[in-house]
């Protein structure tokens, strides 16, 4: 989004890269759902399968006690499925032009519910084992998963760009993904202290480059 002024705020070139394979990638998933949109598939019917198969994850995730392999690895796949089916609502609303401003609500919104359900899942697994920082780094990781996306749309509703760092959501459903793959070996924790690290990281960004913006534009007006 343009700062008003003509002018595109100036980003680094790891934040320009990122921009043009997010670009490239929506691209792609929106000319793969041209058959799909055809049909009676509604992206709110994705966002309730893929928030439902996230929450369904993150259950099992909190039984792994039971059987580690089984149920990190479960419900890492059905965390994995419904993330995918979260970000393929928004493709689907752009190829059939089926979105609704209500449908955006609800998708952004459910996006928080599902990522913050496993996090609060794998917040449950160290605390079992007794292990305190990676609790605390799992609260961190939820704090700032949340904050990465209020400084974006708080930036966006001025009128200016929040979009910047690699700790978006598609970022964290990887490094999620990839610590409960790991998990059932004693490496869950690290992948969500890399997490909170990128998320609090992505955040300060964000800050940044919207105090950016905001100087950029009043040296503009003098």
């Amino acid at each position: 989004m343009s700062d008003g002024s003509g002018a595109e705020p100036r980003v680094s070139e790891l934040d320009r890269v990122k921009q043009e394979y997010t670009q490239a990638a929506r691209q792609i998933l929106q000319r793969s759902m041209k058959g799909v949109a055809k049909t009676k598939l509604t992206p709110d019917m994705l966002t309730m399968v893929g928030v439902t198969l996230c929450l369904a994850g993150a259950v099992l995730v909190g039984f792994e006690e039971h059987n580690p392999k089984l149920y990190f690895w479960v419900g890492g796949i059905l965390f994995i499925v419904g993330s995918v089916a979260d970000i393929l609502d928004g493709a689907l609303a752009r190829a059939a032009s089926k979105g609704t401003v209500f449908g955006a609500f609800l998708d952004s919104t459910f996006d928080r519910l599902g990522e913050a359900a496993m996090l609060a899942a794998i917040g449950l697994v160290f605390a079992r084992e007794g292990n305190d920082i990676a609790l605390v780094a799992a609260f961190a990781a939820v704090i700032g998963s949340f904050l990465v996306s209020y400084t974006r749309a708080k930036a966006e509703a001025l009128g200016l760009r929040g979009d910047v760092g690699f700790g978006s959501r598609v970022e964290r459903v990887v490094l999620i993904s990839v610590g409960l793959a790991l998990a059932p070996w004693g490496w869950l924790q690290w992948p969500i202290y890399l997490l909170a690290a990128m998320a609090w990281l992505t955040v300060f960004q964000r800050i940044l480059f919207v105090r950016r913006q905001l100087r950029e534009i009043a040296s503009e007006a003098l």
